[in-house]
């Protein structure tokens, strides 16, 4: 039994193969045909652009984001820190303040 390898490509190559796509002069399967993708590859990658837009094909399932997001991002990781320190705190106070018996 030998495993088949995944094929990987780059994110150029999904731009122009989607470009391509968008001709009225050839159908879908004609242009995954002439790359030697599957359409259903072909289709995937379409709506990933139609969504994406810029973003799309980051590549390894990461996303790109842009500064807005990344910044966002940042600070929800902060937020998570800063709450989980107060509850921390919280816990620590609790113990500290109750009267020894």
């Amino acid at each position: 039994m030998t495993k088949s390898k995944r094929r990987s490509y780059d994110p150029g190559f999904k731009r122009n193969a989607v470009l391509l796509s968008d001709d009225p002069s050839r159908t879908h399967c004609e242009v995954a045909e002439s790359l030697g993708i599957s359409r259903d590859i072909l289709y995937r990658w379409r709506r990933e652009y139609q969504y994406g837009g810029g973003t799309a094909f980051s590549g390894q399932g990461n996303q790109l984001l842009t500064d807005d997001k990344r910044r966002i991002k940042e600070l929800e990781k902060k937020l998570r820190n800063a709450e989980t320190e107060r509850d921390i705190l919280k816990k620590a106070l609790a113990i500290f303040s109750s009267a020894p018996k």
